[in-house]
């Protein structure tokens, strides 16, 4: 598989990227069973519930960290719930992406239930929201009822499709008719020239400050899988793959050690690289709820799913920029910044912001099979 200006990849949520000189680089050995997930066997299993889930698992998810547990009750349903050691304390104090993340897991379960003609019910957090942070309560009972008539939802063919794209975007923007397809949700889009900038400016210095605020960056370092090997070994956090890897992991220059030592070569190169990547914005969406309990998380998950899955479709390459969005105190400045810039008022909540455009394609990231998540 050949890659044009390959870079040594960095997960979603301010993870690290080390950007590779350019140039044409032949991979002679990708990580194998950490994206097995993504082929699915064509015959379906009997139990609607698990093809539901096969689907869902490849779901977007903060830092990839797949967070989700599935106790199947009965023959009909399901109890979904948070992994705790699955969280992101430094990054994510609140827990708020993570719920995000239940809610992109939840609607692809729901798309792929329709197909089968099932209805998929959600109740969310059945025993209570749990604040400030996740617990060990449930996050949603789903269940799943035969109906006849229901609609087969369209973004279903996109969903082993789907990738979230780090990669430098275009400076063209998307056609003013696409973005108008990925705001019918009640999604914000835009691709103004001077509000971008100011993204941009938002956006860089963000990564900048999670990258260079110590406890923020070895969150990320100690959940990168540095190799094919450690990346099929443990397929989530932050996949760290290509020749160059693998060439200087092999050397000892690329090491949880060297990205953890901020003025080591290897974390300066990744913050360029970073500062590359956040600093390609050509176009945006964000999503807004008029509060911030957990069911509205739970929604604006939901939402940036179709709108991930809409993207894809219209081939257009979509990733989150969610540092400035991330509530500890030294992002605080820039937290206001970036809500006063999207005119987000009052108790309403910026829950997601991403990029939009074109961009090279990317590998499907790394996935734990379903049986991983399935618990007794």
């Amino acid at each position: 598989m050949a890659m044009n200006r390959r870079k040594f990849i960095a997960g979603a949520g301010g993870a690290l990227a080390l950007v590779a000189a350019a140039g044409t680089w032949r991979v002679t050995r990708m990580p194998r069973t950490a994206i097995l997930p993504w082929t699915l066997d064509p015959e379906p299993p009997a139990d609607v519930r698990l093809d539901a889930f096969r689907h869902a698992i490849l779901a977007p998810n903060p830092h990839n960290r797949q967070p989700w547990l599935i106790r199947l009750e009965g023959n009909d349903s399901a109890v979904i719930s948070c992994d705790l050691d699955r969280r992101l304390p430094e990054t994510d104090p609140f827990d708020r992406q993570i719920t995000i993340g239940f809610g992109t897991f939840i609607e692809l379960a729901r798309i792929a239930a329709a197909e089968r003609g099932v209805r998929m019910d959600v109740q969310p957090f059945p025993e209570g929201e749990p604040q400030p942070r996740l617990d060990g309560r449930p996050v949603a009972r789903l269940t799943f009822v035969p109906a006849t008539g229901i609609k087969r939802d369209p973004l279903f063919a996109a969903i082993v499709s789907r990738r979230t794209n780090r990669e430098v975007y275009d400076v063209r923007p998307p056609q003013p008719g696409q973005l108008a397809r990925l705001t019918a949700e009640g999604i914000d889009a835009s691709a103004d020239a001077s509000l971008m900038q100011r993204l941009r400016t938002i956006t860089v210095a963000a990564i900048t400050r999670e990258m260079t605020t110590q406890n923020k960056l070895m969150e990320s370092v100690r959940l990168m899988r540095i190799g094919h090997d450690e990346i099929d070994a443990n397929p989530d956090g932050i996949p760290l793959s290509g020749p160059m890897i693998e060439a200087t992991a092999a050397l000892g220059l690329t090491s949880h050690e060297s990205l953890a030592d901020q003025k080591s070569s290897a974390s300066k190169i990744g913050l360029d690289g970073l500062v590359k990547f956040y600093g390609s914005v050509p176009a945006a969406i964000w999503i807004v709820t008029p509060g911030n309990s957990r069911t509205e998380q739970l929604e604006a998950g939901r939402l940036y799913a179709r709108a991930n899955l809409r993207a894809t479709a219209l081939g257009l390459a979509m990733h989150p920029m969610s540092q400035a969005l991330q509530e500890y105190s030294e992002m605080a400045p820039l937290f206001s910044g970036v809500r006063q810039t999207l005119g987000v008022q009052g108790g309403a909540c910026l829950q997601m912001l991403a990029r939009l455009g074109y961009a090279p394609a990317v590998d499907p990231a790394p996935r734990w099979p379903i049986e991983r998540h399935i618990v007794s």
